[in-house]
């Protein structure tokens, strides 16, 4: 069975009767015949013998496991399967290529076309004063695009988009006298679907409805459109909800400073101060983006830079109009978090770098909008693009998050909010765990919003204004089980591929609509061959970990078939990359014979000196001959393991490692000797950061100079790391079970003020910007943040969450 069966930190217990005495002494090589020098390298025979008897067993067991394969003929299902096999391949790097493409040719963002916003804009007269349309394309968009039962809209059917989009297209067609046919199906679309409104939820309409929905039926009244439904306690409802909103922000607001109404303004009654708001457009002479109300502007003022936006878009989109345009801020940021999420974002870095330096040019001390340039900005894209931002070493300050708390120490959007969005508040609570210390107004913002998600979560109130998804509960659920802290990145990317609807994620505003740069099939099929392409690979190299664990008959020093594989899934739901086998190999294997190490030095029967011993030996000041079996056994299975390690790198870094990685198990043995013996816990955060940045090469990508200039920096990442990994360790320990019962899936989160400190202090150190004197290579310090979460998650989740994540990522398939 795979199942843990303990909780990781992972505590071993130990008897000396359970040892046997099965090490042959003289299979332990020399400290000098261990240290020579890989490159060019010439093997001893005796270590060639041994290479070449370990490669025996591993072929021979291949064998064993695939019946004898080379003894088997080819047949028709393994010609089938490498078929299958290079067709996967052939789609994954046609997409991947497109999903470059798409990434690199951004503009303004690509979105699919608004039938209420095209109306508005074929509503406009031709300046030439003909009396014919200014864009007769858009007419004709219109004509093009009626559904089969009459409506104009999305797909995905929503009576408030349906009505608005259906009831905009019918009084633009008859403002025209044009198409008769099509004024008839869509008049009687309204009357069929406007008894829908008796049962209809108020909660699911779309952005601004309650604002622009009553003067355009009024519009429609006028021109003899006559729908009788519509009348009653619907549109009483609607009126006062509007009346609402107008409550919070009075006209004179409207006029001075950007708010969201400027959105909305073709639902504005009542004389307007024209002057006024038209110095609140953007750059691009639009208000808020919306084109529907630039496109009222222009029939209020005829103002030239808003035809020269209209004409722009109507020109670009062959005549039909989106519902918001430009959104290039939004686009990109939620490519790339989508990319990130599904685990696939190491594949595009140069994408995704072009991405944030964009956004991070228009990034403003009040956040940013979903477009460039904006009057305004909001709390959706603010805390997405914050937390990116941050997390990839941007300056960006968590002061632009006051500009969106109230006096009543609530976080709102948009400041006339009526119902918060679900998935708004989840990226505040996102961006609010990647502070720093010391930053107030992010410690605020996540405890607003956890628990106002917690709440939607126990209600079951999932119903979101921003976005359609097919498992939003999911989403929220994930992010408010798992702080990012925990949160370990194939453990991230296996459900998140589960709750990603693709293409058919629809996104809403005034109208619905698609976003082919946020939600496509593209990115889906990439994540989910690339993730059982990596679990193919973790599951190779888990039969390999048994191998090791077999051969060194590591039962028999207490390390449990169990535990051993929680190990290696947090190293490889940690460093997930099939390439990065040696690096998981180095993580799992040195924490398990750490974990021995502990063990062995805690034993009552080994005494101070003969852990003195131990470590003379090790560094071949003295022979074997003071030591136990078990001691022996150890010292056996170190140098082989350092030995093995320094081969399987040499193939990749082309470089010794050798005497790196005897140095560094010295070190941590010296350091652990000295712990125990003033009577404190040993500690291998930095141990283990450490020797997988020397097995990634990533130290070796430093020069000598930056290296030696760096030191101190590298003593602060490792102190940090032991002392965080230490606090989550004995956390685990101390908290892991109370009273005889075990941690809860819900919690409780961890609240140790030091340890959350010291998380924020090493995430500090990890993201900050640093001066081009002071550079530390980005992996070296990434690595230590990596092994630091792996603590927080051991110590955070509970046994059955753990074994629910090791099934999913090590070996359930996705389909």
């Amino acid at each position: 069975m795979w199942i843990a069966n303990t909780i990781p930190p992972i505590s071993f217990s130990f008897s000396s009767s359970h040892i046997k005495s099965t090490f042959r002494h003289d299979r332990i090589p020399s400290f000098r015949q261990f240290i020579a020098p890989t490159t060019g390298i010439r093997v001893s025979e005796a270590k060639q013998s041994h290479l070449d008897r370990i490669k025996g067993n591993i072929y021979n067991a291949q064998r064993e496991d695939c019946g004898r394969v080379a003894e088997t003929p080819v047949d028709n299902a393994a010609i089938i399967g490498e078929r299958v096999k290079t067709r996967k391949l052939d789609r994954k790097r046609r997409s991947i290529a497109h999903i470059r493409w798409m990434l690199s040719t951004f503009e303004d963002g690509r979105i699919t076309i608004s039938p209420y916003d095209t109306a508005w804009v074929a509503l406009i007269e031709n300046v030439d004063g003909s009396g014919s349309p200014q864009f007769p394309s858009s007419i004709e968009w219109i004509a093009k695009n009626q559904m089969f039962d009459g409506s104009w809209g999305d797909p995905h059917y929503s009576v408030y988009d349906r009505l608005l989009n259906t009831l905009a297209c019918v009084v633009a067609l008859r403002s025209w006298s044009m198409h008769f046919d099509k004024i008839e199906l869509g008049i009687r679309f309204l009357n069929e679907v406007s008894m829908e409104l008796e049962t209809a939820h108020l909660d699911s309409l779309t952005s601004g409805f309650e604002i622009i929905f009553p003067p355009l039926l009024q519009r429609a009244r006028n021109l003899g459109i006559e729908i009788p439904d519509l009348d009653g306690p619907f549109l009483k409802a609607l009126i006062a909800l509007r009346d609402q909103k107008f409550a919070r922000i009075s006209k004179d607001i409207l006029h001075e400073v950007p708010t969201a109404l400027l959105f909305s303004l073709e639902g504005i009654d009542g004389p307007l101060q024209w002057d006024k708001l038209l110095k609140l457009t953007t750059e691009d002479v639009c208000f808020l983006t919306s084109p529907s109300a630039t496109a009222f502007a222009f029939m209020q003022t005829g103002d030239d830079k808003c035809l020269k936006y209209l004409q722009n878009i109507v020109t670009k989109f062959d005549g039909g109009v989106p519902t918001i345009y430009p959104f290039d801020l939004y686009a990109r940021l939620w490519a790339v978090d989508r990319l990130q999420r599904l685990g696939i974002s190491h594949v595009f870095e140069e994408q995704i770098d072009e991405c944030l330096n964009y956004v991070h040019r228009y990034w403003t001390p009040n956040g940013v909008f979903s477009a460039r340039n904006s009057t305004i900005s909001d709390l959706d894209d603010t805390a997405m693009g914050f937390r990116l931002l941050r997390l990839h070493g941007f300056n960006v300050s968590p002061d632009v998050f006051k500009h969106f708390k109230s006096n009543d120490n609530k976080f709102y959007c948009f400041g006339a909010e009526l119902n918060a969005s679900p998935t708004t508040l989840l990226n505040l609570y996102k961006a609010s765990q990647v502070r720093f210390p010391g930053e107030r107004i992010l410690e605020e913002a996540q405890n607003f919003s956890y628990h106002f998600l917690k709440e939607k979560l126990l209600q079951n109130e999932i119903v979101d204004k921003w976005v359609i998804s097919k498992d939003i509960a999911g989403e929220l659920k994930f992010g408010v089980e798992i702080p990012w802290y925990a949160c370990l990145p194939r453990v991230e990317a296996r459900f998140y591929i589960e709750q990603y609807s693709g293409e058919d994620d629809v996104w809403i505003a005034k109208t619905l609509y698609r976003a082919p740069e946020i939600s496509n099939n593209h990115y889906l099929e990439v994540a989910k061959l690339e993730f059982n392409e990596c679990q193919i690979q973790h599951q190779v190299d888990w039969t390999n970990m048994l191998k090791w664990w077999n051969e060194f008959k590591l039962e028999e020093y207490g390390l449990s078939r169990e535990n051993l594989l929680v190990t290696f899934f947090l190293a490889s739901a940690s460093i997930f990359e099939p390439e990065r086998s040696i690096e998981r190999y180095a993580w799992a294997k040195s924490w398990a014979i750490i974990q021995l190490l502990k063990v062995y030095f805690n034993n009552v029967a080994v005494s101070g000196d003969k852990r003195g011993t131990f470590l003379s030996a090790f560094k071949g000041d003295a022979n074997l001959d003071g030591l136990d079996e078990m001691g022996k056994g150890l010292q056996w299975i170190i140098l082989e393991f350092i030995y093995q390690l320094s081969i399987d790198a040499f193939q990749t870094l082309k470089r010794d490692i050798r005497r790196q990685l005897t140095n560094l198990w010295e070190k941590w043995l010296a350091e652990t000797i000295d712990t125990l013996q003033s009577g404190h816990l040993p500690n291998e955060g930095a141990f283990l950061a450490n020797i997988i940045n020397i097995c990634a090469g990533n130290y070796a990508r430093m020069s000598n100079d930056q290296l030696s200039s760096q030191e101190e920096a590298f003593e602060l990442f490792s102190q940090l790391t032991n002392n965080v990994c230490l606090q989550l360790s004995q956390h685990n320990e101390n908290e892991g079970t109370k009273n005889g019962k075990p941690k809860s899936k819900m919690g409780p989160r961890i609240n140790s003020e030091e340890i959350d400190k010291s998380m924020q202090l090493l995430l500090q150190l990890v993201v900050r910007p640093e001066s081009s004197d002071h550079v530390v290579n980005h992996n070296v310090k990434q690595t230590f943040l990596t092994v630091a979460k792996a603590f927080y998650y051991s110590a955070f989740c509970d046994k059955e969450t753990i074994n629910i994540h090791i099934a999913k990522v090590l070996f359930e398939p996705l389909l």
